[in-house]
């Protein structure tokens, strides 16, 4: 991910960014042109991305394997994709061979890295501590553009990622009989480390090639590596087709698993894509913290598991923290035009 002036660029990592970390360029374009729409797109994307526990959990109690789980839901995704992601492209597969590394990135990082991550520190760590870990891929991005440029970002920008990380932990609860292993804190952590590799690479700048594209060959990239992983014994696959629990009654396994396939990947990576792009790497990533808000309400509306207080008082600091980020990025970008 670096570049010169004087050296040509390899054709094969280039998305059309000029800079070195492609993360503020995004995010000053997003000021412009970001808009409501964009963040209307991005909240329906983490509401979409919030409603997979609840259906995750219906198969796992069905007797499915976390990695079958994941599969299933990948490879099902990106047959949705399927078709969507060829009119995109509308003939052009020029476009998908000269930037197969970085979307091969994409696919075993963004998709199947992030999910297997994530399962594996759930195996060792509570999901509250989990789920922390993982979004704590926003934070790494601002520490992580902060060291590349030698740039400190605003003070609005600091003080809303205090803020999201503090209302994370009200809303997780996670001191409410949560225990620690080291392992699973690597797992975590390295969750976290490929969430922030989505975010880099879906909000990379390039017009030619379609949101939906990489969304729908990233998620078939990710297929691939689970369905080889689980064929070699290395991820443990068990499935069953007997009826589940979903939503408080007794129904298809084809239910959650369609939902989780249709709803919680393919239109939740497509658009977070799409929102991304539009608001910027950093800003995007903020708001994909309400979907830790959206699992809290799918699993009060779908499995009556009421909020706590703490975790309505936690909710509205993740809120308050993106808001003050969004300022920060918008100010910052302002003064950098002004410049």
């Amino acid at each position: 991910m670096t570049a010169t002036e004087m050296t040509p660029v390899d054709p094969t990592l280039r998305f059309q960014t000029p800079e070195p970390l492609p993360v503020n360029a995004a995010d000053a374009t997003a000021t412009h042109t970001g808009g409501r729409s964009a963040l209307a797109i991005a909240i329906a994307s983490a509401a979409a991305f919030g409603s997979s526990g609840t259906c995750a959990k219906a198969l796992l109690d069905a007797g499915w394997s976390p990695a079958a789980a994941v599969t299933a839901r990948i490879a099902l995704a990106a047959l949705v994709l399927a078709i969507p992601t060829v009119l995109a492209l509308r003939g052009r597969w020029h476009l998908l061979r000269s930037r197969v590394l970085p979307i091969a990135i994409y696919g075993l990082t963004g998709v199947a890295g992030c999910q297997l991550a994530y399962f594996n520190a759930v195996n060792h760590l509570s999901v509250g501590v989990a789920l922390m870990l993982e979004y704590l891929s926003p934070v790494l991005l601002v520490l992580g553009v902060w060291a590349w440029k030698r740039r400190r970002p605003a003070t609005l920008t600091l003080v809303g990622t205090t803020t999201c990380v503090v209302g994370l932990v009200l809303v997780l609860d996670v001191f409410g009989g949560a225990h620690l292993s080291a392992v699973g804190i690597a797992w975590g952590l390295g969750a976290a480390v490929c969430s922030a590799g989505y975010f880099v690479l879906a909000g990379r700048s390039d017009d030619e090639f379609p949101p939906l594209a990489l969304a729908g060959v990233g998620m078939a990239v990710g297929a691939v590596l689970l369905g080889v992983l689980g064929a070699l014994g290395i991820l443990p696959m068990h499935a069953t087709t007997r009826d589940t629990i979903f939503a408080g009654h007794h129904t298809s396994f084809l239910v959650p698993l369609v939902a989780l396939a249709v709803i919680a990947t393919a239109f939740a990576y497509a658009t977070g894509v799409m929102s991304a792009r539009r608001l910027g790497t950093t800003v995007a990533s903020f708001v994909a913290l309400a979907e830790v808000l959206f699992s809290v309400v799918f699993a009060w509306l779908l499995l009556g598991q009421l909020p706590l207080p703490v975790q309505l008082a936690g909710g509205v600091l993740i809120v308050g923290g993106v808001v003050l980020v969004r300022l920060g990025e918008l100010r910052g970008a302002s003064r950098h035009t002004a410049r």
